[in-house]
């Protein structure tokens, strides 16, 4: 079995917005930015965990990412299969057709018990021991996420409008009509 970078980045993603979801909606924009994650690939991501209903989303400004549900009840295998990575380490994918017309291949019970035994390993680890470990290590979180924003809170002053010729032509024509 080889978990690839889906379910790596899933998981990865989903302990940074547990983390921070405490201050409001957590942007992909800054996940992907403090996990050097492709954007457009979280979007991918948090679709699939979305329709899993492992996140919720809020739109529009101060908008992002929440968890669905309490970390203590969302397990990695959860994850990992909401973003469709298999757990499977047969090389007939469960089938039993390892060799084709020949039926399974000897060693398909061995990987089909390796298989049950990924899938109770990471169904028992929660989202919420992962952050507590992360917090164990001492990880700081900022308190305000730094976000710009297109709203200022300064005022806009407006520029002092001012009667005077702006060239010298303009000038000397002022001075030519008097």
């Amino acid at each position: 079995m080889r978990l690839t970078t889906k379910g790596r980045f899933a998981v990865t993603a989903m302990i940074d917005l547990a983390l921070r979801q405490s201050s409001g909606p957590v942007t992909l924009a800054a996940i992907s930015q403090r996990q050097q994650i492709s954007l457009s690939y979280l979007e991918q991501l948090f679709g699939k965990l979305r329709r899993n209903e492992l996140v919720e989303s809020t739109r529009g400004p101060g908008g992002g990412y929440t968890l669905a549900r309490k970390a203590e009840s969302i397990t990695i295998a959860d994850i990992i299969l909401s973003v469709d990575e298999p757990i499977d380490a047969t090389q007939c994918g469960g089938k039993e057709n390892c060799m084709g017309e020949a039926g399974r291949c000897m060693t398909h019970e061995l990987w089909s018990s390796l298989n049950e035994r990924m899938v109770e390993f990471l169904d028992s680890v929660t989202l919420q021991k992962l952050v507590d470990d992360q917090m164990a290590k001492g990880i700081q979180i900022e308190e305000k996420p730094n976000v710009k924003r297109a709203i200022s809170s300064a005022p806009v002053l407006k520029p002092i409008r001012v009667n005077a010729p702006n060239s010298v032509f303009a000038l000397g024509n002022a001075f030519s009509k008097t």
